[in-house]
């Protein structure tokens, strides 16, 4: 399992992504926007890309803006590796806080966060919207980066 820092040029590979992953993928100009704005870290697995996470930080706070892992390659801990590494960047940056917003029925997701030591800070009513149906609370979550985070040194 190998995890860098995502390049200019990865940006249309990274909407691909996105888009195997979730039912409303961004685009590639948005993740070009990301790239200046944020970090986005790449997470590969015996594909060239199994996985990424996006981070955007200001003022000694960190945001995890999406994170997403192939169907195929769930169930590895690469999710867990993704989060860990994206609080080590922010823990590196000074970042004293990691948030996160998450669907109130994302079980595995919540699950996953709860294990690394989120807690819940606040909720987001109809934050998530879904064709056809209502939209779905989020809920905001918190942890500490260096509780989680391991040390890289992505630049």
């Amino acid at each position: 399992m190998s995890i860098r820092k995502a390049l200019p040029g990865d940006e249309k590979a990274l909407a691909a992504l996105h888009g195997a992953i979730f039912a409303q993928g961004w685009s590639a100009q948005s993740f070009d926007a990301f790239l200046r704005d944020a970090a986005i870290l790449v997470l590969s697995h015996g594909a060239p890309a199994d996985g990424f996470i996006v981070l955007r930080m200001a003022a000694g706070e960190a945001e995890i803006l999406t994170l997403g892992v192939l169907p195929s390659a769930r169930g590895k801990g690469l999710a867990k590796a993704l989060v860990r590494a994206a609080a080590g960047h922010a823990a590196a940056r000074n970042c004293k806080d990691l948030y996160l917003e998450v669907g109130i029925e994302n079980k595995a997701a919540r699950a996953l966060y709860e294990g690394l030591g989120f807690v819940q800070v606040g909720r987001r009513n109809a934050y998530y919207p879904r064709p056809g149906q209502p939209a779905e609370d989020a809920l905001v979550l918190k942890c500490a980066p260096s509780d989680l985070g391991n040390a890289h040194g992505f630049d």
